[in-house]
């Protein structure tokens, strides 16, 4: 079994409180595993398990990053970049490597003045070699 885990990539230039951060860091990692469910044709796999979401996964079928996440635990770890421009290169690097992506742009309702602004980004889940090839050199939030 290989393990997998969901990179969050947190704007920290940006100051939010964690409330925010928090909130901001939730939408990423929704759309992110909305999205690979989707790639993957598993969104009717997903299933209430009790108190939990399990992805039931035919024993026959195929493991990925995906269903390795889910089985082992859901892992999330959050590092941080300190520019737009550093967040939006760690999106870049993950698209040409085909790398699903959630950039999270926030309207700015609440914060920033009223200017739309990048926020974060979720990556897919991704096993750990692969995710250390984009976030690998990004420190701990």
């Amino acid at each position: 079994m290989s393990v997998s885990k969901m990179m969050i990539v947190v704007r920290r230039d940006l100051k939010m409180r964690k409330g925010k951060i928090a909130a901001q860091a939730g939408h990423a990692c929704v759309e992110a595993i909305l999205m690979a469910l989707k790639k993957e044709g598993r969104l009717n796999q997903v299933e209430f398990a009790g108190d939990y979401i399990d992805l039931k996964v035919p024993e026959n079928a195929e493991k990925t990053a995906l269903t390795e996440w889910f089985a082992q635990g859901v892992a999330k770890v959050c590092v941080y970049v300190d520019s737009e421009e550093a967040l939006l290169d760690i999106q870049k690097k993950a698209l040409e490597k085909g790398i699903l992506c959630a950039l999270i742009c926030d309207a700015g309702v609440t914060e920033f003045h009223g200017e739309p602004t990048y926020t974060c980004l979720a990556l897919e889940p991704l096993y750990n070699d692969d995710a250390n090839e984009i976030t690998g050199d990004l420190p701990l939030y």
